[in-house]
Formats: structure tokens, sequence, C-alpha cells
């Protein structure tokens, strides 16, 4: 599902709005628009392009998921990291984890299928959505990521992502 125009008018925050607080709380970041990305192969192929040389960069995936108990859980982890979901919900502690519907995905982040970015958590942590980052981020320069739409990419430094995550009131459990 593509993120057009007619659908973003559902979300709670759009990108645009997303953007202009990153300016306002001084967190600095790279925009780079591109046609809709549905899938980490299609990523790759226009993030290549995107990245410094020279830069150490994270690129990442992002995981909407839910367990038995239907708690609501964002995981990003690098792009190219294999996923075992009854692994990672040992890890997590959690149990058995599913991937959560296009609607709960809509209700919990605000956001559409395709777009799931940790940016979204400035919609989750009003919906009690736990976060999980990658522990490879705490070694990351910049780190690569949707803002609420599949159509532009953002590279926050990792020092402002932490930063955005302390402005919304944001947990970061490290896996």
């Amino acid at each position: 599902m593509d993120n057009a125009p007619l659908d973003l008018d559902s979300m709670p925050v759009s990108s645009d709005a997303l953007l202009a607080q990153l300016d306002d709380w001084g967190l600095g970041y790279v925009l780079h628009e591109h046609p809709p990305l549905h899938s980490v192969g299609e990523a790759k192929e226009v993030e290549a392009a995107m990245v410094v040389p020279g830069e150490n960069a994270l690129r990442v995936k992002n995981l909407y998921l839910r367990d038995k108990k239907k708690r609501n859980y964002l995981v990003t982890l690098e792009q190219d990291r294999k996923i075992d979901l009854k692994e990672l919900g040992a890890e997590l502690g959690v149990g058995k984890l599913s991937f959560g519907s296009p609607e709960r995905l809509m209700q919990h982040l605000g956001i559409l299928p395709g777009a799931v970015t940790p940016l979204s958590m400035i919609n989750g942590v009003e919906k009690d959505v736990a976060f999980y980052m990658d522990s490879a981020a705490q070694q990351a320069d910049v780190i690569y990521m949707h803002p609420l739409v599949n159509t532009r990419t953002v590279g926050l430094k990792r020092s402002d992502l932490m930063a955005f995550f302390e402005r919304i009131g944001c947990a970061v459990t490290w896996v």
C-alpha cells in the first residue's frame, strides 16, 4: 500500500508536521524524497545513494508486533538482520509474537504499512507501544528511516534520534 495523499488524511501526525517538530526542537536531519518503498530490497537500491562515503550509517527495518496478551511492540533492527519471531519473543521475554494488522498499525502508531519507523513512536508512546532497538544503533553515526511515510527517508544523527526519544518520553530497550 502506497502512502497516497488520501490515506495520509487519517494520520494523527503528518510527515510534514513531524519534520516541523524536529526543526522546532533543533534536531538535524537530511531529507530524501523517493518513490514508495515496500521492502528492504527496494530500500537498499534507493538508500545506497543516500549514505555518505565513510559514514558509519545504519539502515533499519521495523516490525510492528503483538503478543497473545494484545500488547504492542515496535522493533527496529539493522535491515539485514535475520528475524525469527519465536526467538525474538523469547529474547524480549514476551512469548509468541505476530505481526499487527494494518488497522492496529494505524491505531497504535498512526502510520500505514510500508512506513513503519522509530519516528512513529511520536504516536506510539501515548498508546503504550513498547520500543526495542537494535544495539547496533549505539555505534552508528547516522540512522536512516522513514518520517512516517514510505516516500521519504531521513538520515538522523544517533544523538538527534536519542534526543527525539527523550523529547517524546519514549523508553528505548536495546536488543
